[in-house]
């Protein structure tokens, strides 16, 4: 019996129905003569309050609510890496070519391309015993991208029929599986509630690193595979850019860009820059490996903050697949207006600046989903979630910045002085954190060097050393310090100029190697060690400051190669002789 009910009320993106006794929670709707969609998110009795994720102008009382029989879900299949969706992964391609320029409401639930053929490898054989998980075809979605087919996690059973290999679309039966009651018919693509997430065998400890080939990430401010990091920043202070650094460096199999509500000029050249690019790591499209998921301000609020779980659902499906997924959301605090909006609508009592008070849980509950994991399959896989945040006027106490960073374990703290005088990635060394150091430590010592952990502790102490003399530098100038206290000042100036600045837009500065990384900080450890030694003798810094030297330390983040290291070597020997002799001559006076 078909469940329908009767609009008694619209206000904005939230509408009430009667009649929904029969309705269910959660439950996706198709609402009126136009069919919108949305989602039930209160039912008392029979009356419903509606989430509707398209524009509701025109919508009248009296209108129907029609059942889908379904909560809010998404179709998981071939055709997802390398599209660009809306919030509710409806594809944007396919939209412009419907209605050029506009989304049309009322458009429908259309999604991956139903009709496209592709060239699926069977690999289940009659009589196999399959259970959630296990795959049963094969798909090569794009050149970098197998799409592994897999047994949906809620059923197993026997392999009774299975299908030649060959091209077929989405639609047409690939398996079929039979267990003690039912026969169950696989196709290339499974349904998935984009708020349940997907099970697993197990989680991992997170003790990989993702490298971003950004050092002031990859040496100070690790980042794990399966992580949680958050990005905030004022306006202007580099969000978008460092997010789009790391979706084009990082070593994450496939990356997820959702932006749930960034300005319209801001994912206007994500969309338009994205398809251009070249993956420097295969010399391929970087679409080739990349799901975009598009939502501006302008659009529809409720949209925008199903926006995050589509995402995270699509991350998950990779994962299952046994793929290193990183997902970039940009912003979470448009998303968090988007949720305050429509709880000022539903006038639930607000807590903390019109924020609902059920705002940390939401929070908590997207950041979760991330993790290293034993996938039900057997196969290992990693969903990395780094979330911009967008504090109003740059204030770190809002309750969007202060709940994101109770529930992430990488905060990089984007400052609004650092931006605004040129030096990016804008990550202030003073107030970000990564709590991945100890679980990466073994990681670091194994593959890079056994000193590494030992340095980048040693490079941050100056940083903070340095921070401290400039109170006093402010107060009566620098000429007061001791040598060995201007001799601090000189090296942290080269650790923020000629190790933690980088150009996104250099060729050999946009990504650097770990080993490269670490030789740079070799180099200026071997600087600060051997004019301390200098310094002690009693050398005046004049002399210690060889401009040689110092300018052969602020240019080697370019002069350098990143595949020939050997002028990194040339400059610690000139290191090494320039001040055993200023040290010798200062030993005999």
């Amino acid at each position: 019996m078909e469940k329908i009910g009767i609009i008694i009320g619209v206000n904005g993106p939230v509408i009430k129905g009667t009649g929904m006794a029969n309705f269910k929670m959660r439950e996706m709707v198709m609402v009126g003569e136009k069919k919108l969609i949305g989602e039930i998110i209160i039912l008392e009795g029979d009356i419903a309050t509606i989430q509707v994720y398209e524009e509701t102008s025109g919508l009248r009382v009296g209108e129907k609510i029609f059942s889908t029989e379904m909560p809010l879900s998404v179709k998981l299949g071939p055709g997802i890496i390398g599209n660009i969706f809306d919030g509710i992964e409806r594809p944007l391609k396919k939209i412009n070519e419907i209605n050029y320029g506009f989304i049309q409401e009322g458009i429908g639930l259309i999604n991956i391309d139903s009709d496209k053929k592709w060239d699926i490898e069977v690999v289940a054989q009659k009589g196999d015993k399959l259970k959630g998980g296990d795959i049963y075809a094969k798909i090569q979605e794009t050149p970098l991208i197998t799409h592994k087919l897999m047994v949906p996690p809620n059923i197993k059973g026997e392999v009774i029929w299975v299908n030649e290999s060959g091209k077929y679309n989405i639609e047409e039966n690939i398996v079929k599986i039979k267990d003690e009651q039912n026969v169950y018919e696989l196709k290339s693509y499974q349904m998935w509630p984009v708020r349940k997430p997907r099970p697993i065998k197990g989680r991992k400890s997170l003790n990989i690193p993702l490298i971003t080939g950004q050092r002031i990430l990859d040496s100070f401010f690790p980042i794990a595979k399966g992580g949680t990091v958050a990005i905030p920043g004022g306006f202007g202070t580099g969000k978008t850019m460092t997010q789009h650094q790391l979706a084009k460096w990082s070593d994450a199999d496939i990356i997820i860009y959702i932006g749930c509500g960034e300005r319209g000029n801001e994912m206007t050249e994500v969309l338009e820059d994205f398809p251009k690019l070249i993956d420097p790591k295969t010399n391929t499209s970087l679409m080739n490996r990349t799901v975009l998921i598009a939502n501006t301000s302008n659009m529809p609020v409720a949209a925008r903050e199903a926006s995050i779980y589509t995402g995270i659902t699509i991350a998950e499906y990779f994962r299952d697949m046994g793929y290193h997924v990183a997902i970039m959301a940009d912003s979470t605090s448009r998303w968090a207006e988007a949720l305050r909006e429509i709880s000022g609508r539903l006038e639930e009592m607000p807590a903390e600046e019109g924020y609902p008070a059920y705002l940390p849980s939401r929070i908590a509950e997207f950041y979760e989903r991330a993790g290293y994991t034993e996938n039900l399959n057997g196969t290992d896989g990693s969903v990395t979630v780094i979330g911009a945040v967008s504090p109003a006027g740059g204030d770190f106490s809002e309750p969007v910045t202060l709940n994101t960073k109770r529930f992430v374990s990488a905060f990089l703290s984007l400052d609004r002085k650092l931006a605004y005088s040129r030096h990016y990635p804008a990550i202030n060394w003073l107030t970000s954190y990564s709590g991945y150091v100890p679980t990466l430590k073994n990681w670091y010592e194994d593959n890079i060097a056994p000193d590494m952990m030992a340095l980048r502790g040693k490079m941050l102490r100056i940083l903070f050393e340095e921070n401290k003399l400039q109170e006093i530098v402010k107060l009566v100038g620098e000429d007061v310090l001791p040598d060995d206290q201007r001799l601090i000042l000189e090296v942290a100036k080269i650790l923020k100029v000629g190790f933690l600045q980088q150009n996104a837009y250099h060729k050999v500065d946009t990504y650097v190697p770990m080993e490269k990384q670490y030789k740079m900080l070799k180099a200026i450890e071997l600087l600060y060690d051997e004019a301390s030694s200098c310094v002690k003798m009693g050398a005046p810094i004049s002399q210690i400051k060889n401009k040689e030297i110092f300018d052969g330390l602020y240019k080697m983040k370019y002069n350098i190669p990143n595949d020939d290291f050997s002028g990194i070597d040339k400059l610690e020997e000139k290191i090494k002789s320039f001040y055993e002799e200023l040290m010798m001559k200062y030993k005999q006076q």
